[in-house]
């Protein structure tokens, strides 16, 4: 019920994002739905069904990253020292934000089904035009069974959920003192410390995450860069080592087919494009810390000072869907140049998930920036307060965009065009 009043009070910015969770399950939910009618429509290849099944996985994992970011950002299940003493500690919010979740995903899947149906003609409605092809991945003539339909409808959900849930789990605090201790130290304006004051009724600890607009704002940021760094240069050499030699393999070699008709080389280079994927996603938090030391390089002044900090302080808040992006965009390209030379365009399934998974990476890439906005409101009210001129902080934003893109835009090219070498040979 609780979940169920947030979502109706909610901010229609909010609303508008939780909209978009509901559309991303929704073309999810319907890619399951068009694996399970191609599987019925053709029961002589099961084979072709599983690839179909297993691509979903791409999209349903953009789309658990969307529902992950939408929660963060969403400003009704945010931990706050108040909600403690009734009970609403850090894991009762986590599981609000899950069960929210969870029911947006929901409603998609519901509308993925309505419409699979639709087109189906088991519904009233007016018919649709579709041709041999599309009957073929819609299974019209066969009839749907209700657990395997259910099980499907029920995985977006579930894995989103899932998600929400691990991301926003209470983490332990080791940089504060013990609450243990009963003799604390009074702080200088005369209030109680902060061990006292974040202390969460139910025993759960408070969160790592400020308060937007309490004047505190995000955190110093370490001079350390975020650990993922080394990890994710470490995935992005292998996945280009392993196209590089995949893509030398013999005409004999097994090709995978993607639904639409297209094909995509060897498994190996397939395994190595994700592998590139997964590096730059795991090397964007540490990139971006790294684009906010370049900018604090060789005696900077209050401008490059102020946005090389802001961008160290939010390198892991708005790194990672950076480097999401930056997959995205590397694998369309490779995508490209391998569907250049064919006669036919790619199917719609293919372009709804195409368009699926890039747009779940944008919508999330945009939903960090919102967060990062609200969590870093105080620090710019007491900015403002000070006397900063209104066209100090847009200047530091655009000086940030731009140090990014500077860094961005070439790195994802450069992959790109290695990860496009193998797949168009």
């Amino acid at each position: 019920m609780l979940a169920l009043r947030l979502i109706r009070v909610a901010h229609p910015a909010v609303q508008l994002r939780r909209l978009t969770v509901v559309a991303a399950s929704a073309g999810t939910g319907f890619l399951l739905l068009s694996s399970l009618g191609h599987a019925l429509g053709h029961p002589d290849d099961p084979s072709a069904a599983l690839l179909r099944l297993a691509w979903c996985a791409v999209p349903l994992a953009a789309t658990a990253h969307l529902a992950v970011a939408v929660a963060r950002s969403d400003p009704g299940t945010r931990p706050r020292s108040g909600l403690s003493a009734l009970g609403l500690g850090p894991a009762r919010l986590m599981a609000v934000s899950a069960a929210t979740t969870a029911l947006a995903c929901a409603f998609g899947s519901l509308l993925a089904l309505l419409l699979f149906l639709l087109l189906r003609g088991d519904l009233p409605g007016p018919p649709f035009p579709l041709d041999g092809a599309a009957y073929g991945f819609l299974a019209a003539r066969e009839r749907l069974p209700a657990a395997g339909t259910l099980t499907l409808l029920a995985t977006v959900p579930a894995v989103a959920s899932a998600a929400v849930a691990a991301a926003l789990r209470p983490r332990e605090r080791t940089d504060r003192p013990s609450r243990t201790d009963t003799t604390p130290s009074p702080s200088p304006d005369g209030a109680a410390p902060d061990a006292v004051q974040d202390a969460p009724a139910d025993g759960g600890e408070a969160s790592d995450d400020p308060v937007p607009g309490d004047g505190t704002g995000p955190a110093l940021p370490s001079d350390r860069s975020p650990a993922g760094l080394p990890w994710g240069i470490a995935v992005l050499a292998a996945g280009l080592t392993v196209e590089t030699y995949a893509g030398r393999t013999p005409d004999g070699a097994s090709r995978a087919f993607l639904p639409g008709d297209l094909t995509a080389g060897s498994v190996p280079v397939l395994a190595g494009w994700l592998l590139t994927a997964l590096g730059l996603a795991l090397a964007g938090p540490g990139l971006t810390h790294l684009c906010g030391r370049l900018l604090q390089a060789v005696r900077p002044g209050a401008l490059r000072l102020l946005a090389g900090r802001v961008l160290m302080a939010e390198a892991g808040r708005i790194g990672r869907p950076l480097g999401v992006v930056c997959a995205v965009a590397s694998g369309t390209y490779a995508m490209t140049a391998l569907h250049g030379g064919a006669a036919a365009p790619p199917g719609p399934l293919t372009a709804l998930g195409a368009l699926l998974v890039a747009g779940c990476a944008v919508a999330a890439l945009l939903t960090a920036a919102v967060e990062a906005r609200q969590v870093r409101a105080g620090t710019t009210a007491a900015l403002r307060r000070l006397g900063a001129p209104a066209t100090v902080l847009r200047s530091a934003a655009a000086l940030r965009a731009a140090a990014l893109l500077a860094l961005f835009l070439p790195l994802t090219w450069a992959v790109a065009t290695l990860a496009a070498l193998p797949l168009a040979h």
